[in-house]
């Protein structure tokens, strides 16, 4: 699984990477021009400009013919068949994306894609000593093909340095009589989730795995799953010598049992595994050694789908997110909340972000703002920001319009 930078649109049709990248057995024959439209059309495939943010996602009124979450069949967080069964989205005021943007994604999100891309790009550089200056070449052709090779190294590197994260999961199959086990499928808000912070990691604050004194960073993933989120810091964060405490928990024990076994998968090579897997009851926690002490970042997807489950998550980031420290001699921001929650408009969990934002009040509201200014000495949580984020196509069930991804964090009360 591939996570990359936000849409953008390429100038000439789409076209996969094994398809329209030229073959190394004629490098001999190619221009500088030929090579540089390849990696252009590469460049902007896997690392376009991130595009402003929608103001605003529009959340149409449906009716279904049947339940889309009933209580027999939980669905995956993939692309549900039962779309077909829906009313058409034009009809309801939903403007799909283009078809260029949907194989887009599609062809950003195929791993085999990427393994030939990152494959060719390290060819290509091997070969290229012969193909920059021979007897034909003009000097001004030699610059621009040492340019052009001067391009592909930059894009190896950043597949290579975490712009472009490869994570295998394992999909487990769900049960039909035990609904607790969700998390044995990856849900497309952690897919979404990933996908930011891969392309920004320095704004989840996963750009270096210490903090300003040096000491590693804390991660706890609330509600793992397949452990998405957490493979995902761990790559981003394993070309440094000091590696950060990333703690992954779930509830479910086929789930912990599927988590262990992606987390092998990915980092079958380390030892340790940058990542402990360990269980976590939302309702009745044991903050147990080593998820007694303070975290700096805690992350989770798509984790609410019950009325209480954003009570007990909010008790468990009260008692382990870190608290500011403003004393004289050490200042601490806090630790941040991220939480991304998928806004379903239909079936039981039809609303289910209202229960977020009824729990954790609005930093940025007036009364808020009123008890900023005043001279409290305590903290609580609030939501310091909210991000709506829209469907990608052929991503997330069929009742799922888009996202929403809060910034939680402590403010003075």
């Amino acid at each position: 699984m591939m996570y990359s930078t936000p849409k953008q649109s390429f100038s000439t049709s789409v076209c996969a990477p094994s398809a329209s990248l030229p073959s190394l057995l004629k490098l001999h024959l190619l221009s500088s021009s030929q090579l540089c439209e390849s990696l252009s059309h590469v460049r902007q495939l896997y690392a376009p400009q991130p595009p402003a943010l929608p103001s605003k996602l529009f959340l149409p009124t449906r009716k279904h013919r049947q339940l889309i979450h009933d209580a027999s069949v939980p669905d995956s967080g993939y692309a549900s068949a039962e779309e077909d069964d829906c009313e058409c989205e034009e009809e309801q005021g939903h403007v799909a994306s283009s078809g260029d943007d949907d194989r887009l994604d599609i062809l950003r999100a195929d791993p085999l894609e990427r393994a030939f891309v990152i494959k060719w790009l390290t060819n290509f550089i091997a070969r290229s000593d012969a193909w920059v200056s021979t007897e034909e070449t003009e000097e001004k052709e030699a610059d621009r093909r040492t340019d052009a090779v001067e391009t592909a190294t930059k894009l190896l590197s950043g597949f290579l340095s975490g712009a472009v994260v490869g994570v295998e999961l394992n999909d487990a199959p769900l049960s039909n009589e035990d609904h607790t086990c969700v998390g044995l499928q990856s849900w497309a808000s952690s897919v979404v989730l990933s996908e930011r912070i891969c392309a920004d990691p320095a704004r989840f604050s996963l750009s270096s795995p210490t903090k300003a004194d040096r000491s590693p960073l804390r991660i706890l993933e609330l509600g793992a799953g397949t452990g998405v989120l957490s493979i995902v810091a761990a790559k981003l964060l394993s070309s440094s010598s000091v590696s950060p405490s990333i703690f992954a928990t779930d509830y479910h024990p086929d789930v912990l049992l599927n988590l262990r076994a992606n987390i092998f998968n990915n980092f079958s090579s380390f030892v340790p595994a940058p990542i402990s897997v360990h269980r976590l009851d939302w309702e009745c926690p044991d903050y147990l050694a080593p998820l007694d002490q303070p975290f700096d970042l805690i992350l989770g997807a798509d984790i609410i789908y019950h009325p209480d489950h954003a009570r007990w998550i909010k008790s468990c980031v009260e008692r382990s997110l870190l608290r500011p420290n403003t004393s004289n001699d050490s200042l601490s921001a806090g630790g941040v909340f991220w939480l991304m929650i998928a806004l379903r408009i239909g079936g039981r969990h039809e609303g289910m972000f209202h229960t977020v934002e009824d729990i954790f009040p609005d930093a940025n509201s007036s009364l808020m703002r009123t008890q900023l200014s005043s001279n409290h000495a305590g903290w609580q949580l609030a939501v310091l920001e909210k991000v709506e984020l829209g469907k990608l196509k052929g991503l997330g069930r069929a009742d799922e319009r888009g996202y929403l991804l809060f910034k939680i964090g402590w403010v003075p009360c």
